[in-house]
């Protein structure tokens, strides 16, 4: 029997599934996942660079404020890592995670307005990222269509 005749007889739902040990054929970070990638790893690295800053000059003027920049560089990082890492439970990590980045965006943005005295200072997600182009906003956005995309592929 050839080659040619051995993929032959393999049925599509064979010929598909990769062998254990293998990487999936649908990367995260392949295609305009590494758009996202980009944007993540950027934003991570703005994020815990605005934080580190912002605790060295003065944690006690807007310890909220400060922490809050420092939870997005973490939920920046991991969903980073997360699509950089692929495989189907890095998947659900990184959707999981840009929901809450998305819940997170919107509370704060919400409560910046609402009540902005509780923050003297403005954090990457105040006025739903308004200091950043919205970007926070649209960001787990596509990110969780990108995600959802990656599911059916």
């Amino acid at each position: 029997m050839s080659d040619t005749d051995r993929h032959q007889d393999q049925s599509p739902a064979t010929a598909a599934a990769p062998a254990p040990g293998t990487k999936p054929s649908f990367e995260l970070g392949t295609g305009p996942g590494r758009v996202l990638v980009w944007f993540y790893g950027v934003f991570t690295v703005a994020a815990a660079s605005r934080s580190v800053v912002e605790v060295i000059r003065g944690f006690d003027r807007a310890p909220l404020a400060y922490s809050l920049s420092a939870v997005a560089a973490v939920v920046y990082g991991f969903i980073t890592y997360s699509l950089v890492r692929g495989g189907e439970r890095a998947r659900r990590a990184a959707l999981v995670c840009c929901a809450a980045e998305l819940l997170g965006v919107l509370v704060v943005g919400a409560w910046t307005l609402a009540e902005p005295s509780a923050f003297p200072d403005s954090t990457v997600w105040s006025d739903f990222g308004m200091g950043y182009l919205f970007i926070p906003v649209i960001l787990p956005v596509t990110g969780m269509i990108w995600l959802r995309r990656a599911k059916q592929a």
